[in-house]
């Protein structure tokens, strides 16, 4: 069984934003059996050295698959949809191609949304807020373009890459950085929309001790 190393207790501003969410979205859409092991970050449990030898920058998510363990979101959900056959195409290009779109997602558009998301707790200047702005928009309209006739990112089906983009474009939620790019604003009410996303919210309010609501 998989062993997901998520959030118990978390400072107040973390909450819903930790990316435990993506990892048990993908879980709770491929029906995976697993159970979570929570985390108190306020204790500095995830400074422990024991929690070291599972994630070596003592960071969560992490997950242990009889042993097998696998740090780094984007990574643990390649792991989820390929030990499961589900969220990834079974062909080489296909999963090539969902590949791809996960690391567009985590390393090119995350950091510049997260950066944006975290508004004046980033100690941005004008000057500075204008350039990040101004790279920001530029994922965006690669992301308008890619979703041109599509449903999903990365192929016709929803795969791992959707749930990746989702939760980054979540960085956001609460600015208005999407109302120009209408196809990317219904790309991401489409995937938040799923079953599976709302049993992870309650699931993640639940552990946390805290309403859907404070989450969303």
């Amino acid at each position: 069984m998989i062993t997901l190393y998520g959030f118990r207790r978390i400072f107040r501003a973390g909450i819903g934003e930790t990316k435990d969410l993506r990892v048990e979205w993908a879980l709770q859409e491929t029906g995976l059996p697993y159970r979570v092991h929570g985390l108190d970050h306020t204790a500095g449990e995830l400074d422990s050295p024991a929690y070291g030898e599972i994630s070596p920058f003592h960071q969560a998510p992490a997950i242990d698959d009889d042993g097998f363990v696998v740090a780094e979101s984007g990574a643990a959900l390649l792991y989820i949809a390929e030990k499961a056959g589900k969220l990834i195409p079974s062909d080489f290009q296909g999963r090539m191609r969902v590949t791809q779109w996960c690391f567009a997602a985590v390393s090119t558009v995350a950091p510049t949304l997260s950066l944006l998301g975290l508004g004046d707790i980033a100690g941005l200047t004008d000057e500075g807020r204008a350039l990040w702005l101004k790279i920001a928009k530029r994922w965006l309209d690669g992301l308008e373009r890619r979703l041109d006739g599509r449903e999903w990112i990365a192929c016709k089906d929803f795969t791992v890459a959707d749930i990746l983009l989702a939760t980054v474009l979540r960085e956001v939620r609460e600015t208005d950085l999407m109302t120009p790019y209408p196809r990317v604003k219904q790309y991401y009410a489409r995937a938040l929309a799923r079953p599976a996303w709302e049993r992870t919210l309650a699931l993640y309010a639940e552990r946390l001790g805290v309403a859907v609501t404070d989450i969303r």
